[in-house]
């Protein structure tokens, strides 16, 4: 297999994953919203999720790992989507909160400061920062 290929098929592994974990955050109230559902579709687009793996990671969320990115940046990066689709709709609870908490854990960030992450990453979207603004507000909150 030449390096190309095995380069695209880790890239393509780790956004469907992301996409899974954007699924499963829409998922915490069993049912995708058509808020929920636009974002998705924008994000499918972002992450190159055709139609037929979108439809395959929305009935089985689960089947999908995180694969976890290695550079903080593109951890960042998604976290700040997670963050976004949580706040995507008004209803915001502690299912929500619970499930983006162990997504943020399994993006590879520390579990020790997560309570801090996920509450600065929250408010940081809920003011409107961008994505460079939300990564320097992350890189704040775990260097404390």
């Amino acid at each position: 297999m030449s390096f190309d290929k095995l380069f695209d098929k880790g890239f393509k592994k780790r956004n469907r994953g992301h996409f899974a974990s954007l699924v499963r955050i829409a998922l915490t109230d069993h049912k995708i919203s058509s808020i929920e559902l636009q974002f998705l579709h924008r994000v499918a687009d972002k992450l190159e999720i055709d139609v037929i793996e979108f439809n395959q990671i929305i009935k089985n969320p689960n089947q999908f790992p995180i694969n976890p990115p290695f550079l903080a940046a593109h951890r960042h990066e998604r976290l700040y989507d997670l963050v976004k689709m949580v706040l995507t709709d008004t209803l915001f609870d502690s299912n929500e909160k619970s499930m983006l908490t162990k997504l943020s854990i399994g993006l590879g960030f520390s579990s020790n400061a997560i309570e801090g992450i996920v509450a600065n990453a929250l408010e940081s979207v809920k003011k409107g920062d961008d994505l460079e603004a939300f990564s320097k507000h992350i890189m704040a909150t775990q260097s404390s």
